[in-house]
């Protein structure tokens, strides 16, 4: 065998051989799911600027969200289909200390279609949250930021 006689053909191989590795391992490929900006729910399309009705609950377990980022207040889990990871939401329509800004950093099996799941570090206060209707002001759907929607109070 030619390669197995020649030190700089081995060296040579593996060289070319990793650097295909790399290329290959880096490759984009195109995701099979569905656009963020063209989630669609009940005939509407859910874009930034959007204000739309939910329901939420609370949840205070885990230590590392969908995301790979550690827990903390101002997380939500949502349906990926409709609130990708990265979203960012204005949460209305329920007391005080828990409305405001959340982004969408986890999802969950039973987080399906219009619910979201808010993180709060006390379980006895996520459980004495309980179920409750919202309503969902989209600012930002997913990573991109030119799915935001400028001026919004």
């Amino acid at each position: 065998m030619l390669l197995s006689r020649s030190l700089r053909r081995k060296v040579l191989a593996t060289a070319l051989a990793a650097v295909g590795f790399v290329l290959v391992y880096q490759a984009a490929t195109n995701d099979a799911r569905p656009s963020a900006s063209a989630a669609i729910r009940n005939g509407r399309a859910i874009t930034a600027g959007t204000r739309i009705n939910f329901v939420a609950t609370a949840y205070c377990k885990g230590e590392t969200t969908a995301s790979g980022v550690g827990v903390q207040a101002g997380i939500a889990a949502g349906d990926p289909s409709l609130l990708p990871e990265g979203s960012v939401i204005a949460v209305e329509g329920i007391p005080e200390p828990y409305r405001g800004i959340y982004t969408v950093m986890d999802t969950g099996p039973l987080v399906q279609g219009r619910h979201v799941d808010l993180y709060m570090w006390n379980c006895n206060e996520a459980l004495e949250f309980g179920r409750r209707d919202i309503a969902v002001l989209v600012l930002r759907l997913g990573w991109n930021p030119k799915d935001s929607k400028p001026g919004i109070h």
